[in-house]
Formats: structure tokens, sequence, C-alpha cells
């Protein structure tokens, strides 16, 4: 049997820590800075590791973090397999909750990996979308981060308004028309009232950076690698908009990765949890809220305007509040799986009608070199 270098790295903002065996001998500890001097030293090490100890293979694992997919393209670069984990699946102990340092951490995904590699256990890792996807996945994200913050300064705005008992005058509809923005003007001019004038400043500078990015983003679904699913998307579901579609195809990327609708109910974190153990029964929990947490906003953005609008998605809406008219939370999270189920299937039969994704780019960790 060929020998396998397994390397469990914890990493950090300014350090790796790394557990290095080969097969199953007991690990030795390495530290590294968090630099790209440090990650070559790290690669170089384990190259002559593995000639010293006649291995056939290199392989390496760390959990995925807001770090990125960088020490995984160094690792692919250099020859060395990569696998990317998610840290919510990753078993531990509560002992080992309590108890976190680094090499303990680096410990337990080297058992994972290891588990992996010379027992066949199941590796949790995660897709590695290409570089590509990830452009598009932060310009979409950046829209919706503007939404964010353009929603939080016009609550300021309010709570403004409301410490000083000031009401919006007779004759305005709603906020934010043109002539409720004339209004706030009249109350921060020549500095009047410099705080509102900031909020009403920031707003207007944010709403001119998403009308930018929005451009952005209509260009972006144009492309060739967009365009066919996009279509599909917002043509056959009513509800489904520029945003709602962006966000699914570029947080999800290749559809054809989840062989049935169950996994990806379970991607998007819409399937409850369950305690059934022993003589409990059927017992059903609140959702489990794995996965992408944009993906279920916009999800639920465009279930509540799919009711609105589309009366076959209203009626089944109906009927599963008919069953209890108390739950409506729990409807409204059905509509949401079904709709992202509805998705899913028509955004890949457009991806395999265009031939997107090839079926190299569904394999994770495999280096090119």
């Amino acid at each position: 049997m060929d020998k396998i270098m397994i390397c469990g790295t914890d990493l950090h903002d300014r350090n790796l820590v790394c557990r290095v065996a080969v097969d199953r001998d007991e690990p030795r500890t390495r530290a590294y800075p968090n630099t790209s001097l440090g990650k070559s030293s790290l690669l170089d090490s384990l190259k002559r590791q593995a000639r010293k100890h006649s291995c056939e293979r290199i392989a390496m694992a760390y959990e995925a973090s807001t770090q990125g997919f960088c020490l995984h393209d160094d690792c692919v670069d250099a020859g060395v397999e990569c696998f990317v984990l998610a840290p919510t699946k990753i078993r531990k102990s509560k002992r080992d909750q309590k108890r976190k340092a680094d090499e303990k951490d680096a410990q337990l995904i080297l058992e994972t990996l290891r588990g992996h590699l010379l027992a066949g256990n199941e590796l949790p890792s995660v897709w590695i979308p290409d570089d590509a996807t990830r452009a598009d996945r932060e310009t979409v994200r950046s829209r919706l981060d503007l939404g964010r913050k353009l929603t939080a300064a016009k609550t300021q705005v309010r709570t403004l308004l409301k410490a000083h008992r000031l009401r919006k005058p007779e004759g305005t509809s709603a906020n934010w028309t043109k002539s409720y923005r004339c209004w706030l003007g009249s109350l921060c001019g020549e500095g009047q009232w410099p705080a509102l004038a900031t909020l009403v400043r920031q707003i207007e500078f944010v709403e001119c950076e998403i009308q930018a990015i929005e451009g952005e983003i209509t260009s972006l679904s144009e492309t060739p690698r967009y365009a066919e699913p996009y279509r599909a998307l917002t043509s056959k579901l009513k509800g489904v908009g520029l945003m709602t579609a962006m966000v699914f195809l570029t947080e999800i990327g290749d559809m054809g990765r989840f062989p049935n609708r169950r996994t990806l109910g379970a991607f998007l974190g819409l399937v409850p949890s369950s305690n059934e153990s022993g003589e409990k029964g059927d017992r059903k929990g609140h959702i489990t809220r794995e996965g992408s947490p944009r993906l279920r906003y916009v999800l639920c953005q465009a279930t509540w305007s799919r009711v609105r609008s589309d009366p076959d998605a209203s009626l089944v809406y109906d009927r599963i509040v008919r069953k209890n008219p108390k739950h409506k939370k729990i409807a409204a999270v059905a509509m949401m799986r079904r709709l992202g189920i509805r998705m899913w299937h028509v955004a890949r039969k457009a991806q395999v009608r265009c031939g997107i994704f090839a079926p190299e780019q569904m394999t994770a960790g495999v280096p090119t070199a």
C-alpha cells in the first residue's frame, strides 16, 4: 500500500498550525506564518518529508473560513491534494469545544482526513468554486451588503425623527417618496440638523452605489456563463428577479453537484432538525439554517413576492396555512424550500443545455500538477 503524507492545518490570520503524519504514525506539530513565504515553506517541508518517507501522495485539509481558498490554490499549484472542510460538519465533542487550542484543532482535522484516506470515511469537504465564480460571488454579495447598509441608514433616520416626535407631513403617502425626501431636506437644510443631514447624504451615496453595482450585475447576467440559466429562471418562475436569480446561480455554482432535491434542501438549511432517538418518535424542530444565509434571504423575499403575484403559489400557501393557522412561518419556509427546488431544476436543465460546468470542475482537491 502506498504511503500518504497527511497534514491537518488550523488556519488563522497570522499563522498556520499543522499536524503532520505519515499514514498511522504519530503526528508532529509544525507552525508557520500565514504569508506567501510561510506557505511556501510549509509546502516545501511536506515535499521533503514525503521524499524522505517514500510517500506517493501528499494530502492536506483545513477548515473553510474568511481566508478563502488561497491556501487551496497554492497547494494545488504545488501538486498537493487539498481539501477544504465544512467546520459545522466536523464531529467535535463537548469537551473539545470547551478546550479549544490550535494544535487540538489541527489534530482533529488530521484525524478526519486520515479516516477518509485510510478507512474510507466520509469527508465533509466543501465545493471549490473556480476563479470566475468567486469573482461573480463578490460582485453579487456586494449588492446585498449595500442593501443592508441602506436599510440600516433609513432605520436610523426613522429613529431620529421618532426621538424628536416628528411625523411625515399630511399628503405624503409613503416613506422615501420624492415629497418625503423634500421634507427631510427642509429639516436639515442650512446646517440646522447635522446628524440628519449626514444620514441623508449616506442614503443618497449608497443608492448611487446600488444603481452602479446593479448595472454590473445586469451585464454579468448577460454573459454566456449565466445568460441561459438567468433567462430560464426569470421567465419561468414568478417572483424571481435579477438579484434572486444571480444570488442563486453564483452561490450554488454547479447545479449538478446535488444528486437530488433532498441534498439541496439540506444545503439551503431549510429542512427541520430532528430528535427521534429511542422512543421519542417523530419529533421535528427548527430548520437547521445550514448553508448560505444569503440564499435564504433572497428566497424569502422572492417567496412573498411569488405568493402575492402567482395564484397557484398563493393557493399552495393558503392550503399549508389552513392545516395550522398559528404556524404561518412554517408555511413560508415550506414555500421557500419549494421555490429553491424549482429554481434548482430549472437552472440545472439550462446548465446542461449550455454545458457550462465541465465534469472535471466538479472534483475538489485534485491537483493540476
